[in-house]
């Protein structure tokens, strides 16, 4: 059975992160749905701002000696938000919705890209993680899918 004490500080840490950034999203994705137009204008900042936690705890993993694996995602993320958000607020295009493809197409890569450099990593960890990530990565798929 797989012990999460067993795990330096450092892959600890990248762990939890990656865990509640996926459950972060799951929950966003999940209460975005009835409510897509406006909810999403009122709340998704919020996860754009989980960029700054994430690039913090990437600094950390980077300072600390980590893999790039394990510490590019905070980094992505960042592109991601700083996209996002200025697509969302600053310019206000709504690119969902009729879908625009110039928007969309960096958009999914970069939360993609994001996604991904959480999930790999936790497979060179733990076999039964990268497994459970790969549900929770799943279940949140669906439902942002299904949200918009």
């Amino acid at each position: 059975m797989f012990n999460l004490n067993e795990l330096d500080k450092l892959d600890r840490l990248f762990v939890i992160w990656a865990f509640v950034f996926q459950i972060i999203l799951i929950v966003h994705f999940a209460v975005r749905k009835p409510f897509f137009e406006s909810y999403t204008m009122k709340y998704g900042w919020i996860i754009y701002a989980l960029c700054i936690p994430a690039a913090v705890i990437s600094i950390i993993l980077l300072r600390g000696g980590k893999s790039w694996s394990f510490w590019l995602g905070g980094f992505i993320f960042i592109a991601f938000a700083a996209f996002g958000y200025w697509v969302d607020y600053v310019a206000g295009i709504n690119f969902r919705s009729p879908v625009r493809v110039s928007i969309l197409i960096p958009y999914v890569v970069l939360y993609l890209a994001t996604v991904m450099f959480y999930w790999w990593p936790v497979g060179m960890l733990s076999r039964p993680l990268w497994y459970g990530y790969g549900i929770l990565f799943i279940i949140s798929t669906i439902l942002n899918t299904t949200s918009h």
